[in-house]
């Protein structure tokens, strides 16, 4: 009786298998015939019940079972296995013949391109480029740039404080003062500090509480003024045209003296005067300067044999004046349709 069940067994098992379209089925299939407590295994756990003569056979014919099960369902797993890869492949192919989606690269901002193209015209120059911290000591922010803490001209750059000792620059001035302090009195200093400021102002079409400013800083032995109007003279040809003039005129910084504004030959009308330079010839740029002794000292020079010129320059205003943009805003509010129009600038 034992041998039919056996048989019997391999014939449902291999119907079962044969039946079986999915993984989970054939695995059940596996479980209900061949797991611990399945009929096969049943069968061989009583083969001590059995007598010597039928032991032999009814052993044999239930291996064989098993085995033939067992590679019964390993081949239709590889079959179904197979399936499945097919219908994935067939659902997920990619069609190579289809056009490649075009990909848009992107450019520089505005900004950072007129910011790029000073840096290469200074480093040409002999200059370096240095940062620093855009929150700031009120120590290098003002008192080590001759403005103590009751000069009145801290009004003009009321800032935001975080404490009463820390607040986010309002110049890049503080650069200068760190870069100087870091010399230990010992010259040349030849840099350009590119970076953001901040201002407690309201916005407008010419005032942002944010803005870029380069600053410049060269201090040596004997640096005069016309050496600083010669760098800004091939400053300003680079930028806005090689038949550019400029004249300097008398200005007050707390940490130049003399101090100057420097302005250019409009390069609209050619100096006859517009709408760009308000009918005078003339469009103010920068500001600039000798640095003032008391700075050089507080920076652990000499002011007896050391002098330098210092200048700062805002690359919104640059980029205003040469690209015709009438409001500061712009360049922050990240208008797509704003920045597509500089490309290529």
């Amino acid at each position: 009786m034992l041998k039919e069940k056996l048989l019997e067994l391999r014939q449902q098992a291999l119907s079962n298998i044969d039946s079986a379209d999915e993984l989970k089925a054939l695995q059940e299939a596996h479980v209900r015939f061949l797991g611990k407590k399945g009929p096969i295994t049943e069968i061989l756990k009583g083969m001590g019940k059995l007598s010597k003569e039928e032991r032999p056979d009814v052993g044999k014919l239930a291996n064989e079972v098993r085995q033939l099960i067992a590679a019964r369902i390993e081949e239709k797993k590889t079959d179904l296995e197979a399936r499945l890869l097919d219908l994935k492949l067939e659902s997920e192919k990619l069609d190579v013949t289809l056009p490649g989606r075009k990909t848009v690269p992107g450019s520089h901002h505005l900004l950072a391109s007129i910011i790029r193209e000073v840096e290469d015209l200074f480093i040409g120059l002999g200059f370096s480029i240095e940062e620093g911290p855009e929150v700031e000591q009120d120590y290098y922010n003002f008192e080590a740039l001759n403005l103590p803490k009751d000069h009145p001209a801290r009004d003009m750059q009321d800032s935001f404080y975080i404490t009463d000792d820390i607040l986010m620059r309002t110049h890049t001035s503080p650069v200068q003062a760190r870069t100087l302090e870091k010399h230990k009195g010992v010259g040349p200093v030849k840099i350009i500090c590119p970076g953001k400021v901040y201002r407690r102002d309201n916005d407008d079409a010419t005032h942002s509480h944010q803005f870029m400013q380069i600053e410049g800083l060269y201090v040596d032995h004997k640096v005069r003024l016309s050496d600083l109007k010669g760098i800004l003279t091939v400053f300003a040809k680079h930028m806005f045209g090689a038949d550019r003039e400029i004249r300097l005129r008398p200005s007050f910084f707390p940490f130049t003296e003399p101090s100057v504004e420097m302005d250019i030959s409009c390069f609209k009308c050619g100096g006859h005067g517009c709408n760009v330079c308000k009918g005078t010839g003339w469009i103010e740029i920068l500001g600039a300067g000798m640095v003032h002794p008391n700075v050089l000292r507080m920076s652990g020079f000499d002011p007896s044999e050391y002098t330098g010129f210092a200048f700062g320059m805002g690359p919104e205003r640059i980029a205003m004046l040469k690209y015709g943009i009438e409001d500061i805003r712009h360049f922050y509010t990240d208008d797509i349709r704003f920045l597509k129009q500089f490309y290529r600038a």
